[in-house]
C-alpha cells in the first residue's frame, strides 16, 4: 500500500479525535508514514500536508528516503517545530504520548503555549494501522521468518557442551549477518540452565552443560521488519522435568495455533495456551502474555494477554510463545511467529516438535 493510503487512513482518525494535525515522534512510525529511516526527525501530519522535520544530521539521508513529502531543516527540535506547526496554522495538535520524552514535550508545551497552540495526547493511533500487515510488508516478514529458522536449525547441529552463551549467541548473529539480515531484531538470547528461568535473559561466559534447558531467542530483520523465533534445546538425553514442562508448553502453543481465529479477542487467544498451563499446574510459572505483534518493531500490537483489549483480525502477525520459567531449574519457551489469513492462523516459521 502506497503511503499516501496510510496517510489517507490516519488523517481519518484525526477527524474522528477532531484533531488539526499529529506530530509523529515514534521512528518505526515516521518510518511507515514517510520511507524515512532516521532516528533524529518527526513527521508532522494535517489534513492538507506531511512534512517530514530533520536535523543536519539526517537532513540529506530524509531527501534520499522521502518521496512525495516535503522535507525540512530545523534548528532546535521545541523552537523549529512550534514554527512550524504555528505556520500551518494548526490550533489543536496531537502528539504520540507514549514515546514524546517528558524533556521534549516540556519544551515543546512552552514553544506551543506562547503561539496558543494546544498539545493534545493520543495513543496508538498509528500502531493500529501498523498491525495490518500489507503484502511487501508480508514479504519481508516471511523472508526475516526463513533466516531465522535456518538460523535456529544451524545452531542445534553446532551447539555443544562447554561452548559458552555468548559464543553461541555470536554464531547465531553471525550466521544472520552473513544469510544477509541487515541486524538482528533485537539482542539474542541463549540462556542455559537456571538462567533460562528470566525470559530475557543475556547471554554470559556461562557453559553449556548437558541435560539442562537451553533457551534461545532470536530474530532477524528484512526491509526493516522483524521476526522471532524461540526454541529450548536439550544437550544430550532429557530428564524427567525437562520432557515434562518442554511438552505441557508444546501442547499449550499448539491449542493456541489450532484454535485461533479472526475476530476472536486477543484476551481469549491468550487464554487458550493459558489454560493448558494452569491444567499442569504451572500456572504461576507462565507469567508473560501469549504473543505480541511483530512488524518494523519486534514489539507492536497486537498483544495477546490477559487484559489485551484488541481482537485478532485479517493479516495481523505476531507470536504465539508460550512459556514455563522454575527458579532455580530453568525455563522452556517455543514461540513461533504466525499471521492471520482466510479467518485463521498460519506460522510463517516452522513450527517445532
Amino acid at each position: 500500500m502506497a503511503i499516501a493510503d496510510r496517510l489517507r487512513k490516519l488523517r481519518q482518525k484525526l477527524l474522528e479525535k477532531e484533531l488539526e494535525g499529529i506530530l509523529i515522534s515514534q521512528p518505526e512510525n515516521c518510518r511507515y508514514l514517510s520511507g524515512f529511516t532516521g532516528s533524529t526527525g518527526f513527521l508532522l501530519v494535517t489534513q492538507d500536508t506531511a512534512t517530514v522535520a530533520t536535523d543536519f544530521i539526517g537532513f540529506e539521508q530524509a531527501k534520499a528516503e522521502v518521496a512525495g513529502l516535503e522535507v525540512v531543516r530545523i534548528k532546535g527540535m521545541a523552537e523549529g517545530l512550534a514554527e512550524l506547526i504555528h505556520g500551518l496554522g494548526i490550533r489543536r495538535l496531537g502528539f504520540e504520548a507514549d514515546n514524546l520524552v517528558f524533556s521534549q514535550h516540556s519544551k515543546l508545551s512552552q514553544q506551543a503555549a506562547e503561539k496558543q497552540i494546544q498539545l493534545i495526547p493520543t495513543e496508538g493511533l498509528v500502531e493500529s494501522l501498523r498491525a495490518v500487515k500489507e503484502e511487501e510488508e508480508l514479504a519481508c516478514l516471511m523472508r526475516a521468518a526463513g533466516m531465522a529458522d535456518s538460523a535456529m536449525e544451524y545452531i542445534a547441529r553446532e551447539i555443544r557442551p562447554g561452548m559458552s552463551e555468548k559464543e553461541a549467541a555470536w554464531e547465531l548473529e553471525k550466521f544472520l549477518r552473513e544469510k544477509g539480515s541487515e541486524a538482528v531484531s533485537f539482542e539474542i538470547i541463549v540462556a542455559s540452565g537456571p538462567k533460562g528461568a528470566l525470559p530475557h535473559a543475556r547471554p554470559t561466559e556461562r557453559r553449556l552443560s548437558q541435560g539442562e534447558p537451553i533457551v534461545v531467542d532470536l530474530g532477524a530483520r528484512v526491509g526493516g521488519y522483524c521476526s522471532d523465533l524461540s526454541r529450548t534445546l536439550c544437550l544430550g538425553p532429557r530428564s524427567g522435568t525437562f520432557a515434562e514442562v518442554y511438552d505441557l508448553v508444546l501442547r499449550a502453543q499448539l491449542s493456541a495455533l489450532d484454535n485461533l481465529e479472526v475476530g476472536m479477542a486477543a484476551e481469549q487467544g491468550d487464554n487458550l495456551a493459558r489454560k493448558v498451563i494452569q491444567e499442569g499446574g504451572y500456572g504461576e510459572a507462565f507469567g508473560h502474555g501469549l504473543g505480541h505483534g511483530v512488524g518494523l518493531a519486534v514489539h507492536e500490537r497486537p498483544r495477546l494477554g490477559p487484559k489485551s483489549t484488541d481482537v485478532l483480525q485479517e493479516g495481523m502477525v505476531f507470536t504465539v510463545e508460550p512459556g514455563i520459567y522454575v527458579a532455580g531449574w530453568g525455563g522452556v519457551r517455543t514461540e513461533d511467529t504466525v499471521m492471520m489469513k482466510d479467518g485463521r492462523a498460519k506460522a510463517l516459521t516452522r513450527v517445532g516438535k
